[in-house]
């Protein structure tokens, strides 16, 4: 199991877009390591910034599939 290092290892979009969603940020940083992984690999796949937002907001709707 690899640890997360969140300046290292979080794709600028995404570190972006969850600074401008506190309650996605608060959830994302209560997750364990392996769960924070799993949203961070879905990250790989999104290509535009709203798409980025709409996936950070949909984290604390648990939208996500870990």
């Amino acid at each position: 199991m690899n640890s997360i290092n969140p300046i290292a290892d979080l794709p600028m979009g995404f570190g972006m877009a969850l600074a401008q969603d506190y309650n996605s940020m608060q959830y994302f940083a209560s997750l364990s390591p392996d769960e924070q992984r799993a949203i961070i690999d879905q990250t790989h796949s999104i290509n535009s910034r709203d798409e980025m937002q709409l996936f950070v907001q949909s984290i604390t709707n648990q939208q996500h599939d870990l």
